[in-house]
């Protein structure tokens, strides 16, 4: 495989999951959950594990219910100071300046969610470009439209882009268009139901494959490899 570019995730990719933010970003999707069916958080927990199986994201999910404030949903998940919920991560800019191909994020989170973050990290001029959910019109990972409008924007294909995220569902989407995906970690989530709106199988699905590494921090090797 020849690589030419990579595409990232944001959260829990390029930071691990076992940050603060994790569970801060979690915890406030739970409390917008909770407000919207009027129910205890212990209940929006089971509500929301039973049914985000079918859909993309939590968002995507409550808008199918009817809830229309997309945006005061995205600011109460991601608050002015939630970077603050993120510690540093030392290495990590001069990792990512040793992987010698272009880099760009495509995130299920607003830009200014990603900006926050990447500047925390000390990482934000190591990307070309940063590819959010409204730019995909709320059709997030794994909308085959998400990972197209991340690759248009960077002049990319999948087949010489390797694509990183934590979540099985969106490196099955990337795998659905037949790209090479990295799964990160361990915690990975549950793939998605095969009546999930977002799971549109290509023509070219056989050939995609998702191969699972600890952390990004493994990648060169793995890079190294593909490239033989």
């Amino acid at each position: 495989m020849k690589v030419n570019h990579l595409l990232f995730d944001l959260d829990n990719t390029l930071y691990p999951s076992s940050s603060a933010m994790d569970k801060g970003i979690t915890t406030r999707m739970l409390e917008c959950v909770a407000d919207f069916f009027n129910c205890s958080i212990e209940k929006a927990i089971e509500i929301r594990k039973e049914r985000i199986v079918h859909f993309s994201t939590t968002l995507e999910w409550l808008r199918s219910e009817g809830m229309n404030d997309i945006e005061g949903f995205l600011a109460h998940v991601h608050p002015e100071n939630e970077a603050d919920e993120l510690t540093e991560q030392p290495g990590l800019r001069e990792f990512l300046i040793s992987l010698d191909y272009p880099k760009s994020i495509l995130t299920n989170a607003p830009k200014e969610h990603s900006m926050r973050v990447l500047k925390k990290l000390g990482i934000e001029d190591l990307f070309e470009a940063i590819t959010d959910v409204r730019e995909c019109n709320f059709m997030g990972k794994p909308y085959p439209i998400a990972y197209q409008t991340a690759l248009k924007k960077v002049g990319a294909d999948v087949e010489t882009t390797l694509f990183f995220d934590d979540m099985i569902k969106y490196v099955d989407g990337w795998k659905n268009l037949g790209g090479t995906a990295i799964l990160i970690g361990d915690k990975n989530g549950r793939a998605l139901t095969a009546d999930a709106k977002s799971m549109q199988i290509t023509e070219k699905s056989k050939n995609g494959r998702v191969i699972r590494l600890p952390s990004i921090y493994e990648a060169p090797e793995l890079i190294k490899n593909l490239e033989l």
